[in-house]
């Protein structure tokens, strides 16, 4: 009975592991339309939810985690015990001897402490393999969002190509009145019918490259590239950053290639600790029965053995490699903490820029361009202004908008080139610190 709860334990373990084999299996996770049927617009965050459950290199990562932990048991475990059973032929049938057999048993048991150093390495090994999980997840989450500000951006520049293309229909009726009444050449038509032309040329080129993002989103989601997407929601608008030297800070703390490097620091010190215990013999326990002695009390038997380490200079080489191998790891952690800092800097200066550069379009270019728009568009109705005039008032709109626009994007790529330098979200990371604070002062 104490065999049941195992049993159905492993046996809900293989239905669980067959079912999601089957249920994200890669054809048909292709054929799979229904992830957003029931969602009309999607935000970055939902979107960043759905790629870390579905992308693929993250589930191959997560099965190598996986692996490295099945080697922690097996690492600390005994070498199988070994049977052997010899005859002497000749006895079997013979008068007044016994049946000539030989039967032994034996286990090997390493020097105390060696199965416990084997299972630390293992275990650390393991550890790291689980912070590339973390790592990956970082650089999915960063990629993710910067599709999504180009899946943003891409809506707006044919949403704004729709709003001028039917501004220049406009204005092209206006030339044709103006041309009938004889006010003007009939060359402000045609100069509108060219940018009309432009325009829808524009447009074109615009639905390549939403096709092109919407790959990009559906290969992130391990879908078929042409499974459709709900359109963006709106971009947040930027928020103060915290001081960078937090920010690198917090960086040094979290980020998970710095935790991968700690952990095969810790393995190659138990490879050391391990090296030296080869300075010390196994051990092999042995225990065995033997017929072919003529007395009874001799015929069972049992004895020890040991392995002589007598070349003491393979293993002081094989310790003085692992002292080395920690140096190493010592110095790429260093320079691991040295690149992560100046890159925090580099992508922090970056957003500040981009913070810089949407406040400009924003607060100043597009109110102008837009001014400048109306003045071109009454002084041409008015006919104190020529349709030229009108036109590159137009183009600099257009132009002005579709650079805010850009800015937008490039503001939250950039932040999330920031957030996966430092290992996360800030604003996650910001409560974070902030539940911190609040523990230290209640102590």
């Amino acid at each position: 009975m104490r065999l049941l709860p195992h049993v159905t334990r492993w046996i809900l373990y293989g239905f669980t592991t067959i079912l999601l084999t089957y249920s994200w299996s890669p054809a048909q996770a292709a054929d799979e339309d229904t992830l957003f049927s029931q969602t009309e617009r999607i935000t970055a965050t939902q979107l960043v939810e759905a790629v870390l459950t579905r992308n693929p290199d993250l589930s191959s990562t997560h099965a190598a985690w996986k692996a490295s932990q099945a080697r922690i048991l097996q690492a600390s475990a005994l070498d199988d015990p070994m049977l052997s059973y010899t005859t002497a032929p000749g006895t079997a049938g013979t008068t007044g001897l016994d049946f000539g057999q030989r039967i032994e048993i034996s286990q090997k048991i390493p020097w105390p402490g060696k199965l416990h150093l084997r299972s630390e390495v293992a275990k650390h090994e393991a550890d790291a393999a689980y912070e590339d999980i973390d790592s990956l997840r970082l650089k999915l989450a960063a990629a993710t969002k910067s599709v999504f500000a180009d899946w943003h951006y891409i809506h707006e520049a044919i949403r704004i190509n729709h709003i001028n293309t039917n501004l220049l229909q406009e204005f092209r009726r206006i030339a044709q009145v103006r041309y009938s009444a004889g006010l003007v050449s009939k060359q402000d038509a045609l100069r509108a019918d060219v940018e009309l032309t432009m325009l829808n040329h524009q447009a074109i080129i615009l639905e390549r490259q939403r096709r092109e993002t919407m790959t990009r989103i559906n290969a992130l989601l391990n879908r078929a590239p042409d499974q459709k997407l709900p359109l963006p929601s709106t971009l947040h608008a930027p928020a103060k950053l915290p001081e960078v030297r937090v920010l690198r800070e917090w960086a040094l703390e979290t980020r998970p290639e710095l935790k991968a490097l700690a952990a095969h620091l810790r393995a190659v010190g138990a490879r050391t600790d391990l090296a030296r215990r080869d300075y010390y013999p196994d051990i092999k326990l042995t225990g065995g029965y033997n017929s072919l002695w003529n007395r009874h009390a001799k015929r069972f038997s049992v004895g020890i053995s040991i392995n002589l380490p007598l070349g003491q200079g393979k293993r002081r080489a094989s310790v003085d490699e692992f002292r080395a191998e920690k140096q190493r790891v010592e110095w790429d952690k260093t320079g691991a903490m040295n690149k992560i800092e100046s890159q925090v800097q580099i992508d922090y200066d970056r957003v500040e820029e981009s913070i810089h550069t949407l406040s400009l379009f924003r607060k100043q270019l597009l109110p102008l361009a837009k001014d400048n728009m109306e003045t071109a568009r009454s002084d041409y109705q008015s006919g104190n202004g020529d349709f030229l005039t009108l036109i590159s008032a137009e183009k600099n709109l257009i132009q002005t908008e579709l650079e805010l626009e850009q800015a937008r994007a490039d503001y939250h790529k950039r932040l999330a080139e920031l957030e996966q330098a430092v290992g996360g979200s800030l604003a996650w990371k910001e409560r974070q610190s902030d539940d911190i604070n609040a523990q230290r002062s209640n102590l």
